[in-house]
């Protein structure tokens, strides 16, 4: 563990990479999406750099490694979106530490939220799945607001919504999607080591800190 304290009132916590490795749902949609289009499949160590910039910088990336036309996003964006829902959460796992974090969070008084750049109902029933989603005020996705993160706006947005200024809002992610949108609306930001960080080292990040385990969390709450 590698951060100060903060004294904040809530925490807004990144889903991908940070609470749940869903790289295998990732893995599975993605090939059923390219066996369905004709197209070569893709290993799960070239998935994991791509993901954490939406699904639909994902789908044209995946297209782009393959060597599809960019054309095909369309109907590959269509058959993602039903292959995904098929297996959302059959092969991903919550990280050691992730529910331990998200209790002692809870037990001091933070509220809490949950912001992904994964859409909406990819996310909303992925937490429930792994019954994460009772510790958590408020859900958005990347397709709740106008823009995604590494925009500040979405960050802003939840701490409006969870009734807290930035500077009282940890934000908690995996990537430097999470730290410059923590950075530009004014969050402290925490990230922890495991996650996927588009392929980067993480401990290169511009952050306030760094947690192998979320478990580590509350004793950064002051």
């Amino acid at each position: 563990m590698e951060a100060r304290a903060f004294s904040v009132d809530a925490a807004i916590v990144d889903l991908d990479g940070t609470l749940v490795d869903t790289l295998g749902d990732f893995e599975a949609a993605l090939n059923a999406t390219l066996r369905e289009l004709a197209l070569p499949a893709i290993a799960a160590h070239a998935i994991e750099p791509l993901v954490g910039r939406g699904s639909e910088h994902l789908i044209r990336a995946v297209l782009a490694h393959v060597g599809a036309a960019a054309a095909l996003y369309e109907p590959a964006w269509d058959a993602y979106q039903r292959h995904y829902l098929a297996v959302n959460g059959e092969h991903s796992r919550v990280y050691p530490g992730a529910v331990e974090g998200l209790v002692s969070l809870k037990r001091r008084g933070l509220r809490l939220a949950c912001l992904t750049n994964k859409p909406g109902d990819f996310a909303r029933p992925l937490l429930h799945a792994k019954q994460l989603a009772g510790y958590f005020d408020v859900v958005f996705g990347g397709d709740a607001f106008e823009r995604k993160k590494p925009d500040p706006l979405p960050l802003v947005r939840t701490c409006e919504a969870l009734g807290f200024s930035p500077a009282r809002t940890l934000m908690v992610g995996d990537s430097s999607n999470d730290a410059r949108a923590a950075r530009a609306a004014g969050c402290p930001v925490v990230l922890v080591t495991y996650g996927y960080n588009h392929g980067e080292p993480v401990r290169a990040v511009d952050a306030d800190g760094f947690v192998d385990s979320l478990a580590q969390l509350p004793a950064l709450v002051a």
